[in-house]
């Protein structure tokens, strides 16, 4: 089947970034309303190598590649995504309250280098929105959805854990795992988060909401992942390492975008805030993976994200110990049929 997505990409590029992604979503959940969108995607997920399926956190993935959170913030378009052939979707960030996120502009290419830098702040509709959202998108998703949480804006750092365990009780029902992003660079003092002794507290609140949790949804067991970001110094990998290894966490991703603009200092959009993702990031993210499983307890698995880009970049973080990859910003250079080399090289 030919790969039409080089002449869309042409046509979303003479767009802005962030009028793109709307339009990107919207086309994407037409064209599955109307039974098209397989003549880009390739063949449903159902169809696929049952070989493929793949056993992490417990869940059954129908295989190793996944949509990384950010692509679909609202939950809109999970059905879509999943014919497109991910075996797992990762929606949100998702908040307490609706927010708008940060003003605009906040999105940008940076197209020379295949890269993306984002600052958009964790907008999306919150909890409710979004529980109402995926009464529609999933209803014929095979895969298994992931729903990533964090804190309002204007929530204090001091209150943190209020607006996560909020969070983490109202997705519980329609999640199969949760992940706390504690990683952005786009929501202020987020990442001051990340100590080793916040983490800690953090994933032990989680587990005992869990355990409440259980009595109302039928014994259901939501495995609880934190996403770290690349920006992290080797003593504090480490010490997450030793931390996650002794709080029974049942995931990490590794990981979130960058605040480092080493590799891109040249270019015009440099000195734009926000995290940049994508190519630049590949190696890093890589890095960091590696060192985490070198040091953190081999029974919990890792999901590599960061500058997935193609089949290899893939493979080297699947070689590094990631149980799964995620991809996010490689979708956005070469579309849909990344998916399937990602799955012939895995």
């Amino acid at each position: 089947m030919p790969d039409l997505y080089p002449l869309a990409r042409k046509l979303l590029f003479t767009l802005d970034a962030e009028t793109a992604h709307h339009t990107t979503l919207s086309m994407m959940s037409a064209a599955k309303s109307c039974g098209v969108l397989s003549l880009v995607a390739g063949p449903p997920l159902q169809l696929r190598q049952e070989s493929r399926t793949v056993e992490v956190m417990g869940l059954k993935f129908p295989n190793r590649v996944g949509l990384a959170a950010g692509l679909d913030k609202a939950g809109t378009v999970v059905g879509a995504f999943g014919d497109v052939g991910f075996g797992h979707i990762e929606i949100g960030t998702v908040t307490p309250r609706p927010q708008s996120g940060n003003n605009k502009p906040r999105l940008f290419r940076l197209k020379e280098h295949h890269a993306v830098i984002n600052r958009m702040g964790f907008n999306n509709p919150g909890i409710e929105g979004v529980l109402q959202n995926l009464k529609h998108s999933r209803k014929d998703f095979a895969g298994i959805l992931g729903i990533n949480i964090g804190k309002n804006k204007d929530t204090p750092n001091e209150d943190y854990l209020e607006d996560y365990l909020t969070c983490f009780e109202g997705v519980y029902g329609a999640a199969d795992y949760v992940t706390a992003n504690l990683s952005s660079p786009n929501t202020a003092g987020l990442r001051d988060l990340q100590s080793a002794e916040t983490c800690s507290e953090l994933i032990k609140r989680l587990q005992e909401k869990r355990e409440e949790l259980k009595t109302r949804f039928d014994n259901k067991h939501v495995p609880i992942v934190i996403k770290i970001a690349p920006d992290l110094s080797d003593d504090a990998i480490k010490s997450l390492a030793f931390t996650f290894s002794n709080s029974g966490v049942d995931g990490v991703i590794t990981t979130n975008t960058t605040i480092d603009r080493d590799t891109v200092s040249r270019h015009p959009l440099a000195d734009e805030t926000g995290g940049l993702s994508g190519k630049p990031l590949t190696e890093k993210a890589t890095e960091v993976l590696s060192l985490l499983r070198s040091e953190m307890s081999s029974e919990i698995p890792i999901i590599g994200s960061g500058g997935v880009m193609s089949g290899s970049d893939a493979k080297a973080k699947v070689d590094a110990g990631a149980s799964l990859v995620q991809v996010y910003s490689g979708l956005i250079y070469s579309g849909p049929a990344l998916v399937h080399k990602i799955l012939e090289a895995l």
